[in-house]
């Protein structure tokens, strides 16, 4: 683990598994955490509030951002203020547009001008972290989550664009990047390398924690070991 000891970037646990949740929290190389609607359905959540609330009665001293879950910006907003409101180490996500391609600017600027912590989330354009770091400006410690694994899945390297977007942010000290969406654990390392302040990770990935500095000639030996075993398992005969 002395890898991640010399990490500057900082690891958020994305999830929404409670009891996994609170696992993690006895990690000291989780610093944060991030949900959403899409990651609660999976779960099986039901009560959005009851698991929100639940959460930070067991974790008042990293942050937890939460997401509004309207289309409409009145609403998103009415939201926003009432999440907000349940603890000091809360951060709101608001999506960067609605699902009618309008922008989320004039909210995210209203919303960190009240000193209202944000996430502002699912970027994935230059423009888009532009116009964010512009509205939050340094009105209140503030995210802004690129999905990088999601513009990777396109074909597209995303590791110039998230460089890029470090130097956009970095006019403002209130502002981190977050790495988004990572679809494997060397990710971290390349969020690392460009710069990134936070990355969230999804549980199945911070499972391979372990696996950090392991002797490639062991990894191999186990691959071959679970081929074997699983052949048995599966009572194959030719």
């Amino acid at each position: 683990m002395n890898q991640l000891d010399n990490l500057k970037i900082k690891i958020f646990a994305d999830g929404a598994d409670l009891s996994a949740i609170l696992e993690l929290y006895k990690n000291k190389y989780i610093r944060g955490f991030t949900t959403n609607p899409t990651l609660m359905n999976k779960s099986g959540i039901t009560d959005y509030e009851k698991f929100s609330r639940a959460m930070l009665e067991h974790i008042a001293d990293r942050p937890i951002s939460f997401e509004v879950f309207s289309d409409e910006f009145d609403e998103m907003e009415r939201q926003a203020r009432k999440i907000a409101g349940w603890g000091k180490n809360v951060f709101v996500k608001i999506p960067v547009t609605n699902t009618r391609r309008e922008s989320a600017e004039g909210l995210i600027r209203r919303l960190a001008e009240s000193g209202i912590q944000l996430n502002v989330t699912a970027l994935m354009t230059l423009d888009q972290v532009r116009l964010t770091s512009s509205a939050l400006k340094n009105y209140a410690p503030s995210y802004i989550s690129v999905f990088a694994g999601r513009i990777a899945d396109t074909g597209v390297d995303p590791m110039p664009l998230m460089k890029n977007a470090v130097e956009i942010m970095s006019s403002y000290n209130q502002q981190e990047l977050i790495w988004a969406s990572p679809r494997e654990l060397l990710n971290i390392f390349h969020a690392e390398q460009i710069g990134c302040h936070v990355i969230t990770v999804t549980h199945d990935i911070l499972k391979k924690l372990s696996l950090l500095g392991k002797s490639l000639d062991e990894y191999s030996l186990d691959t071959v070991k679970m081929f074997r075993e699983d052949a048995i398992k599966a009572g194959f005969s030719l």
